[in-house]
């Protein structure tokens, strides 16, 4: 199971953050910054699953912006590992080349996203076309 999921950038700020279990708002904070010590201090040559506390971390690195996503000790890392992959190809196919910029001033679309991919922590749909297609109607109606 997902415990949470965050995106931050490479000075260590949290973008987006997705909890899937109920993490006291103190508590969150200093997670955070243990996760994201952690991740960044590790060379690109090392392995992208860690053992950290009670999760075990899947994080991988896109330009100037850091996925962790933490899970549970039967959770498959290679699939958290895919999934990151397609969220941020899902993400570029609606922003066309997502950047820091796009995911901090459009939150609430990355969160869109994220929830038709992830339900209470469980991956429920991986297809690109069908986890648009909300937002895009979205947009639709927006404009007329």
């Amino acid at each position: 199971m997902i415990k949470f999921l965050l995106m931050v950038n490479k000075q260590g700020q949290t973008r987006l953050s997705r909890y899937y279990e109920q993490v006291e708002l103190g508590k969150r904070a200093s997670l955070e910054a243990d996760v994201v010590r952690g991740c960044l201090a590790r060379r690109k040559e090392e392995c992208s699953f860690v053992e950290f506390k009670d999760y075990k971390l899947v994080y991988r690195q896109y330009a100037a912006l850091f996925i962790v996503v933490g899970i549970t000790e039967n959770e498959n890392e290679l699939s958290i590992y895919e999934l990151v992959h397609n969220f941020v190809e899902v993400l570029d196919k609606y922003f066309s080349r997502v950047s820091e910029l796009d995911i901090m001033f459009n939150l609430d679309k990355v969160h869109i996203i994220l929830d038709e991919m992830i339900l209470n922590g469980h991956i429920v749909e991986t297809n690109k076309t069908r986890i648009l297609a909300p937002l895009l109607a979205l947009d639709k109606m927006a404009e007329s």
